[in-house]
């Protein structure tokens, strides 16, 4: 059994010579002006667009039913740097809590070749078996609702929600895709009122999980089998 995460370790802070256009974010800075219909334009003011490597991203609500028919929901703990780094900040409200793993639904970018519906659904139920060892086809993933911006003020991305139905089928170890980012990961089933629970009292906080389980939950698949 390996060693647990206990910190992210910075080994250079390379920020100041680092171009704005590479790396895994893209941050491009434009000077711009609003264009009025009638012709008259705003002062100019500056704007930064983030981008990563890909524009979209889709994010996959992955349920079973217990031998009661109960729902319950699965959770991946993930390593992230960008909100462990809030410990090195002055938060506006306290917060003594470090992040130094979030816990989140299954979710990953859009590749290049996962274009239209059929590559999304199929990039859905690739995460799935990458992240949490369950082998889905593509077809049994159901799309929920829109797509969302993330943060639309800076980050081009939008996310789409899924969600599929593994009841009876075989988990295995997740294979992941090697980077350290996935070290020390742990996969958890809670019943959808204890993630309910989890999110209403702060112990979750992603924001795409709480999205896509409340889209769950109000869509026809949740009641499905319940009596």
């Amino acid at each position: 059994m390996g060693c647990s995460i206990e910190a992210i370790e910075v080994v250079e802070d390379f920020s100041n010579t680092a171009r704005c256009d590479e790396g895994f974010l893209q941050v491009r800075r434009f000077w711009v002006k609003n264009r009025r219909t009638d012709g008259s334009t705003s002062a100019a003011y500056r704007v930064d667009v983030v981008d990563r490597p890909r524009l979209d991203a889709v994010a996959v609500l992955v349920y079973r039913r217990n031998a009661s028919g109960a729902v319950e929901i699965l959770t991946r703990q993930a390593l992230r740097p960008a909100a462990y780094f809030r410990k090195d900040k002055r938060p506006p409200l306290a917060d003594k809590r470090e992040y130094l793993f979030c816990e989140e639904v299954v979710a990953g970018l859009l590749e290049a070749e996962d274009t239209g519906e059929a590559g999304l659904l199929k990039r859905a139920a690739l995460e799935v078996e990458e992240e949490a060892g369950i082998v889905v086809e593509p077809s049994s993933v159901v799309v929920l609702g829109f797509p969302v911006f993330a943060a639309p003020g800076i980050l081009s991305e939008k996310l789409f929600m899924t969600a599929v139905d593994v009841t009876g089928k075989p988990q295995a170890e997740p294979r992941g895709d090697g980077s350290p980012m996935e070290e020390g990961g742990q996969l958890r089933w809670r019943s959808a009122e204890a993630l309910c629970q989890a999110i209403a009292s702060g112990e979750v906080q992603d924001a795409k999980t709480e999205i896509v389980l409340q889209r769950f939950l109000n869509s026809p698949l949740f009641q499905q089998g319940r009596g």
